[in-house]
């Protein structure tokens, strides 16, 4: 008697892939648990899986991230600034207050936030930026785009990232130098570059990537 050939019939392959969840206000930040600290999360812009903890923004243990609840990467924080560094002065939103402050008003142009602390809320990066204009130069800061500061204002000193040199005719001259008062997150948000440098640093943290 022949026997029936036996067929195994295997059932259709199911795709696991989970949806990479991202911070509400920053959707470009994906947030992974994290592979060697149970109920903590890391941030970061690569979507990489598992995520690198060393190219990471930082870690969190909570969504959303706090200044309480965060830990930044001073890897990270040593990678933005250098790419700020590099990129800065071809970003278009300095290019365009670089241009301002060099305006015949461009010495008003600039001018200490007021309300918080000790009044100027710009500490010593206050005194740079109000420096120069109307065709004399100064400087300009590059802010967090999380709380953009009110025209012809400067932002509070933990959003800005640094400063550049303006000339009197409105171009950037020298090197850009971080703020040292920059954080990261705070309560009004986390990290947030214009497109075009945004660009620039996952870009640069992709090249990181491919060296491991």
């Amino acid at each position: 008697m022949m026997l029936a050939p036996r067929f195994c019939v295997a059932s259709p392959l199911r795709s696991f892939t989970r949806g990479v969840k991202t911070l509400a206000s920053n959707k470009s930040i994906r947030v992974f648990p994290h592979p060697q600290k149970p109920q903590s999360y890391l941030l970061t812009f690569l979507n990489t899986t598992p995520p690198n903890p060393a190219l990471a923004i930082g870690t969190t243990t909570s969504d959303p991230p706090s200044p309480n609840s965060f830990q930044e990467n001073p890897w990270f924080l040593a990678i933005l600034n250098n790419v700020l560094a590099e990129h800065s002065p071809a970003d278009p939103g300095l290019q365009s207050q670089a241009r301002a402050l060099a305006s015949p008003g461009g010495f008003n142009f600039i001018q200490p936030r007021t309300g918080r602390g000790s009044g100027t809320g710009a500490g010593g990066a206050s005194a740079e930026g109000g420096a120069g204009g109307a065709g004399v130069g100064g400087w300009v800061h590059l802010s967090d785009a999380r709380n953009p500061p009110d025209f012809g204002r400067i932002a509070w000193p933990e959003d800005i990232l640094g400063s550049v040199e303006v000339d009197n005719k409105g171009m950037i001259i020298g090197n850009f130098q971080p703020s040292g008062t920059y954080r990261i997150v705070t309560n009004e948000g986390i990290l947030g570059l214009s497109p075009f440098l945004q660009e620039k640093l996952i870009a640069r943290l992709r090249e990181e990537e491919a060296k491991e």
